[in-house]
């Protein structure tokens, strides 16, 4: 037994010094590399870095800026100074169409005097084919867009819009420069009334008003009004309950009648004069109650 035992870890000896060998280097890759700041490599860093350079980049967390986009408008038509009118006829259609877009209906209205006046004359520029003139007005828009308000930067972007794609419907004409025109106008476009929205978010809510309408008459009410109309309507009420009490309490046999049918004609009439203004009483009570409490709501919202 003895022998047998003797033998087995015998024949494993060299295994396990055979192994060992075997592990040795293993262990010391640990070291065989000296570790430095120069060529150690820290993945999560590099990782978290491209992800916030990422958010950073992404598109809606930029806004478009309307003063670089309109720049870009000016860039787009710096154009040779016979490109309009050496454009084919139907293009020339499309672009009277984009003269049309950008000026009509009461453009210095919405717009304002200087800008106005600044679109009719490039829409005229663009009727008669006049490049260099187009190029100059056009460099103006920038200048003008810092003194506009709200609701100007909301019709000038609108009528940026329709002309662009306008200009969109030329297609593929020479070097491409019908689309470079409208995919910066159609930008610049988005841009201001985007922006003009977002102005007109911040500004505060007027003070809500309530109208009522009599055909073309208009009565702004106020809860001084309402509470006057109530005691008005209250007045009403006490005046229209007193006749038809009055009317009620004649009896049948105070007046004289010639026939029968004058007495079905007076009890006829009598009635429809009762239900006359005891219906206007209700009605100018449910009005009284409903005054007041227009006049508290409207109060309420006030304070």
């Amino acid at each position: 037994m003895a022998s047998a035992s003797l033998g087995f870890w015998s024949s494993i000896a060299p295994l396990s010094h055979h192994y060992t060998h075997q592990f040795a280097p293993l262990t010391s890759l640990k070291f065989a590399t000296p570790i430095s700041s120069s060529n150690t490599i820290y993945l999560p860093k590099p990782l978290a870095v491209r992800f916030a350079l990422t958010e950073s980049d992404s598109p809606k967390s930029i806004e478009p800026d309307p003063q670089t986009l309109l720049q870009e408008i000016a860039g787009s038509f710096d154009l040779p100074p016979d490109y309009f009118a050496q454009l084919p006829r139907d293009l020339r259609l499309d672009l009277n169409d984009a003269a049309f877009d950008l000026s009509s209906g009461p453009v210095l209205d919405e717009c304002g005097q200087e800008l106005g006046e600044t679109l009719l004359n490039l829409s005229r520029a663009w009727e008669l084919a006049d490049t260099s003139t187009s190029h100059s007005l056009v460099k103006k828009l920038p200048l003008i867009e810092v003194k506009l308000t709200g609701s100007s930067k909301s019709a000038l972007g609108k009528r940026l819009i329709s002309a662009g794609r306008r200009f969109q419907s030329m297609g593929q004409y020479g070097q491409g420069e019908p689309q470079q025109i409208a995919k910066a106008m159609i930008a610049a476009g988005r841009a201001l009334s985007a922006s003009s929205t977002t102005a007109a978010t911040v500004e505060q809510p007027k003070e809500e008003t309530r109208m009522l309408k009599f055909g073309a008459l208009q009565v702004e009410i106020t809860p001084d009004k309402a509470n006057i109309g109530a005691v008005i309507g209250f007045i009403f009420g006490i005046l229209s309950w007193e006749i038809a009490q009055g009317i009620q309490n004649i009896p049948d046999s105070s007046l004289q009648y010639a026939n029968d049918n004058a007495l079905l004609l007076a009890k006829s009439l009598k009635g429809a004069l009762l239900s006359l203004f005891y219906f206007s009483t209700f009605l100018s009570g449910f009005t009284s109650v409903g005054l007041v409490l227009l006049g508290i709501q409207l109060k309420s919202k006030k304070d």
